[in-house]
Parts: structure tokens; sequence; C-alpha cells
């Protein structure tokens, strides 16, 4: 379904964690995921922005609560525009990815925001506002397939930004596998079921 483990995590290492993302809508998304597809055929991409990367809870910490929690810090998060920029290359992880020309600010203020608590969590990486493109590569592939990246990118005529007015709280199920446990919309209020 998704992958937002873009800092170069193994798959397995995040099974069991959560993470926090805003789903990228169409057409961008259909083609980002194609995009995706090409270069890393057998992935199963679902278009995002990660807000959180995964991370365990702390053993004492309900999901419920959790929950809770983001829904009133997001409260006082207001909806914002976020305009993928270049292809670029993590060159630790070869991770191919779409840096954030517009809205990375406001990414690293929820990231800020949300990063304590239940959810505080040391990355491997500093928190680093992305679209991941291709992941889990070999070292010689992530040059070609950037470029093949930034061609693909160059020539894409439809919309380019989107609006982050939802948030999607995921938890890694099985490989591969993440489910969406609960929707958290900024700026407003609301209930978290039961």
């Amino acid at each position: 379904m998704l992958s937002p483990d873009g800092d170069g995590q193994s798959g397995e290492q995040t099974l069991g964690q959560f993470a926090l993302v805003s789903y990228i809508p169409d057409p961008l998304a259909r083609f980002l995921d194609d995009l995706r597809v090409e270069l890393t055929p057998g992935c199963n991409p679902r278009a995002h922005v990660t807000i959180l990367p995964p991370r365990p809870l702390h053993n004492d910490v309900d999901v419920k609560d959790t929950i809770q929690l983001i829904v009133e810090e997001c409260r006082n998060l207001p909806p914002f525009r976020v305009e993928p920029g270049d292809i670029r290359v993590f060159v630790k992880s070869n991770v191919v990815y779409l840096d954030i020309a517009r809205g990375i600010d406001e990414l690293r203020e929820f990231y800020r925001v949300l990063n304590q608590g239940p959810l505080e969590y040391k990355e491997s990486f500093p928190y680093h506002p992305h679209i991941t493109i291709a992941q889990n590569i070999p070292p010689d592939q992530a040059p070609r397939l950037a470029a093949v990246a930034k061609e693909k990118w160059a020539g894409y005529r439809g919309p380019r930004g989107f609006t982050v007015s939802s948030l999607s709280f995921v938890q890694h199920v099985a490989p591969s596998i993440w489910t969406d446990v609960a929707t958290i919309h900024a700026g407003v209020e609301v209930p978290v079921g039961q």
C-alpha cells in the first residue's frame, strides 16, 4: 500500500511501527505511483509525503490515546500547500525522491509539534520532507533511475501541488503493507471513533 520509510530503513525493521502521512491526490498521485512502479517494479506505492517517519509507540501508550493527541495538536496546525520541486537522491540511502519547493517549513513545523510525547522518536536520519520515487535499490542504479525520473517529471503536465489538510496515521502490519488506522484533519476538531 504505502512505504513511508523513505529514509532507507528496511521494511522488515518497521513492522508493527506507526507513521503519519498525507496522501497526495490524483492526478499527481497517479503519475507518481506509475513512475515509482516503472522504476521499481513490484513495489506497491501510494503517493504521500511523510510527516512522522516510522516509529514504535512507547509501550505504556494506547493507540487511541495517541490518535487523540495527534487530533488535539493538529487543531492548531492549519492546512497548507505543498509543491514538489526537483528530483534528487539521498546519497547515504540511495533513495530517489522529489524535494519540496513549497510547504517545507509547514511540514517541519508539523514534525516538530508531533514528534514528542508518545510519538517522540530519533530517526536514523534528520527529518527531510520529500516524496519518495524509488527506494531499496542498488547504489549503482540510483543515478540512472534519477535521470529517468527527472525526464518523466519534466514531461508531466498535470497539477504539481496539493493541499495538506488531512493526515493518515498508518501502521506497518505485514511486509510492504501499511494500513490506515485513523484520518486526522488539520485545523479542525475531528472526534476519534470508539
